[in-house]
């Protein structure tokens, strides 16, 4: 019921909101005179696409019909090639609008697949100074330079810090652009004594700060990955791995990390009121956590709902998640996952260009900032910045593209939740003091090799009984020793 009532708020807001903007608009809400035209637009769902984009859009352009294409339909299968699979589907729906993930716009852009946007942008003088720092040049970056897609939100975390805390103990409150070395020495200045649920912790790192977790966060963030997808080589063994691991014990080991009990993350609250208090942060037992807008939601409602109960929900700010030093203005916490473009092949780009223009434009922002959900407005003059909180924390890094999970693709289905299986079990005997992390780095390198190779063998065999086509051996040699090059320069980052 209560989802109900909120979506029915949201639809009154948003045509409330139309009127107003389709009577202060004049007559600019066509596309040619009195021209009737359709587009076809690629998302989620119908429902959702209204509620997001669609009533709005429609309320101001009525001579623009709309038709959802909905890429339910394109479900996940064991052994189904996923990206086949959304070619397949562009290709028989013809959506004029493509919503896609930066993988899928990088893909079709390099394959002549999708509609320069310079022309258009060049005629309607469209702004492109009001979006977030490094947006719209992350986005060329995907498409060698020409700007084919606009993206109108985008998905951040920050480090949220309580000041009380740090000025009780007298330590120094964080800043932005910190190295993940930083943050843990500030972390580890907190008191480690007391009982578990009462004692403060100086950082919350995740839901679960395991050794691998951890470690693999720290690795991430600098740019790091574990394996070839092209060479089907792993290289997770590296100096730079094993730096990142390291420094991941230590931390654990100084008791200065908070951890969710997994037996406690979906029950044992008699109240919503328990519910928040039980969050560490809001408790006011945490000293530091990255988290996302879910958190400073959760901060809000507290602050109503609490009043005087919650420690955390008084004097907090935030600021920018750890950096690698080497890059220190860009993160891959920051992150673009709904690219629009148009088909290159659409009769209708005209049209196709005023829905992407205008879901990506100055007024779409300013009248739907209020309604984001875990996401901000690349537009970032309306986001919200009451209360002096340093927003800025959540937009003034750079998108840097995660090299963790980047051609993920052309690796075998199965690797991942076995390698997955393989390295928990290997740190945990680190954590049991069974291993070295020298070791278990070892261990895995040998261990997830062995697996890739039986994974790609088995993938290999079964393409070619059923008809595919496989790289020819030249192709697979050249992958090969291009693969280990990149193998040899990523393990010396």
């Amino acid at each position: 019921m209560r989802t109900t009532n909120k979506f029915v708020i949201v639809i009154i807001t948003v045509i409330l909101i139309a009127g107003v903007l389709a009577g202060c608009s004049g007559g600019g809400n066509e596309t040619k005179e009195n021209t009737k035209t359709s587009i076809k637009v690629m998302h989620y769902d119908e429902r959702s696409f209204y509620q997001q984009y669609g009533m709005l859009f429609s309320a101001l352009y009525p001579n623009i019909e709309i038709q959802v294409v909905s890429t339910q339909s394109v479900t996940y299968e064991e052994g189904k090639d996923m990206q086949k699979a959304m070619k397949d589907f562009i290709a028989q729906e013809k959506p004029d609008v493509l919503m896609l993930s930066a993988t899928e716009y990088a893909t079709m852009a390099s394959e002549g697949k999708l509609y320069n946007l310079e022309s258009f942008i060049k005629k309607d003088k469209y702004d492109l100074e009001g979006f977030a720092p490094g947006i719209i040049d992350y986005i060329k970056q995907q498409s060698d330079g020409i700007l084919y897609g606009l993206s109108p939100d985008f998905y951040s975390q920050a480090i949220y810090y309580n000041k009380d805390l740090f000025t009780k103990y007298g330590v120094t409150f964080p800043e932005d652009r910190m190295s993940w070395e930083k943050v843990l020495q500030l972390a580890a200045r907190f008191p480690t004594t007391g009982s578990k649920d009462e004692r403060v912790y100086g950082l919350k790192a995740g839901y679960q700060s395991n050794l691998y977790q951890l470690g693999m966060m720290i690795g991430s963030s600098q740019g790091l990955t574990y394996v070839n997808p092209t060479a089907k080589t792993l290289m997770i063994n590296s100096d730079s791995w094993k730096a990142a691991f390291e420094t991941a014990n230590m931390a654990l080991k100084s008791g200065s990390l908070y951890s969710e009990d997994p037996n406690q993350m979906n029950g044992g609250a008699s109240s919503y009121e328990d519910y928040l208090l039980r969050d560490p942060f809001i408790g006011g037992r945490t000293a530091m956590v990255i988290d996302g807008t879910y958190l400073m939601t959760q901060l809000k409602e507290a602050k109503n709902i609490l009043k005087d109960k919650g420690k955390g929900i008084q004097n907090w700010d935030v600021v920018t998640v750890p950096v690698n030093p080497q890059s220190p203005d860009e993160s891959t916490s920051m992150s673009v996952n709904q690219i629009f473009a148009i088909d290159a092949n659409s009769a209708n780009a005209e049209a196709a260009w005023k829905f992407v223009s205008y879901i990506n434009g100055d007024d779409f922002a300013r009248v739907t900032s209020k309604l984001q959900n875990g996401s901000f407005s690349t537009r970032t003059q309306h986001i919200d910045k009451g209360d002096g909180i340093h927003m800025e924390a959540f937009y003034s890094l750079k998108p840097a593209q995660n090299n963790m999970y980047k051609d993920y693709d052309k690796l075998p289905q199965q690797f991942y939740m076995q390698f997955d299986g393989l390295t928990q079990q290997e740190f945990q005997n680190v954590t049991d003091g069974k291993a070295t992390i020298s070791e278990a780095l070892d261990n895995l390198q040998a261990k997830g090799q062995k697996m890739l190779t039986e994974e790609s063998e088995k993938e290999a065999k079964a393409k070619a009984s059923s008809g595919e086509a496989s790289p020819s051996p030249s192709a697979e040699s050249s992958a090969s020793s291009d693969g280990a090059s990149v193998s040899e320069s990523s393990a010396e980052q």
